[in-house]
């Protein structure tokens, strides 16, 4: 292990993440009263440019009189492109009270857009003397983004998750696709052999800007998180992009409808066997230290140090789920 460590900036469970437009304040106390680990109070995408001004209102009346219970509640603020982000700052921070976990900055490019939100939140709390320091959440969308990935996960120590946009990064390298996360059935490989004999293969065309996003997260203490699958009628389609990036290390994904609650909650819960098995680990690994052995073998496989930190990342997340009783 390295001598250079980023301990995790955040603990706690982010296994679904709901989003509501701001739009939409009928719908704050059913997401409130949801599944979700997160909220998101949405003021960019879900809302129409005519409607930003009143969304931000409802925002901040649902951060000052809705009980949240102990779910993390963030709001995604417009771009730094558009004359709406320094208000979404400036209103939220200002009149939205100690409730609010976190500010997500979507189609993030570089550290310096980081700076700027990290110094408008800065002032906010100085002047209204806000107790909680609000974390900034990341969506990176776009090739700038996934280019500066690494600088932007050690732009600001207020930087907590780092998310994936498919349907805008899409757009922004000009890929032939109009899924929003999920699969294309022109990204395939094709095997060698007789015509007859030969196979389709169909590709993940998401892997590396998910696998991008995982290492510079983890390696900055940050937390990666997959972004929205859009065919919200697809369970199957959502569930196997779930596992997948569940796999590679994201610790949740986005619901854009409450019907995807509980099938994120569940793929990104350790499954009972893999939780099992991490613990038969521990077990062995401490009765082999027990004996001053530096390794031991389990149901017929080596185990060793690097098996004991496997085995503690999935023990440590179970023990959290159990303890919420979620």
């Amino acid at each position: 292990m390295s001598f250079t460590r980023h301990e995790p900036r955040l603990t706690r469970l982010y296994r679904s993440k709901l989003f509501v437009p701001g739009s939409r304040p009928d719908f704050f106390e059913k997401a409130a009263k949801s599944e979700a680990d997160v909220i998101c109070m949405d003021l960019e995408d879900a809302v129409v440019v005519g409607d930003k001004p009143e969304a931000r209102k409802n925002i901040i009346g649902a951060l000052n009189d809705i009980d949240w219970g102990d779910k993390f509640v963030t709001v995604r603020i417009n771009g730094l492109d558009t004359h709406f982000c320094y208000r979404d700052v400036i209103d939220v921070m200002e009149q939205g009270g100690e409730r609010l976990d976190a500010i997500m900055v979507p189609k993030v490019g570089v550290g310096a857009d980081l700076y700027a939100i990290d110094m408008l939140i800065s002032q906010c709390e100085w002047a209204t003397g806000r107790k909680k320091k609000a974390g900034i959440e990341v969506i990176i969308e776009s090739a700038l983004g996934i280019e500066n990935v690494n600088e932007i996960a050690a732009a600001s120590p207020r930087l907590q998750t780092m998310h994936f946009g498919a349907a805008d990064y899409a757009a922004s390298t000009g890929m032939r696709t109009t899924n929003i996360g999920g699969s294309n059935a022109d990204y395939t490989v094709l095997t060698d052999g007789e015509p007859s004999e030969r196979e389709r293969h169909w590709g993940d065309m998401w892997h590396y800007m998910l696998a991008r996003i995982v290492a510079a997260a983890r390696a900055h203490g940050v937390t990666p998180i997959d972004g929205p699958f859009g065919n919200f009628n697809d369970d199957e389609g959502f569930q196997n992009q779930a596992t997948r990036t569940a796999v590679l290390g994201c610790e949740g994904k986005w619901a854009i409808h409450p019907k995807q609650v509980p099938l994120a909650n569940a793929i990104y819960t350790p499954p009972a066997k893999e939780v099992e098995r991490a613990r038969a680990i521990l077990a062995a690994m401490a009765e082999a230290e027990g004996k001053g052995l530096g390794a031991a073998t389990l149901d017929g496989m080596l185990i060793d140090a690097a098996s004991i930190r496997q085995a503690q990342v999935i023990v440590s997340k179970a023990e959290q789920i159990e303890a919420r009783g979620a």
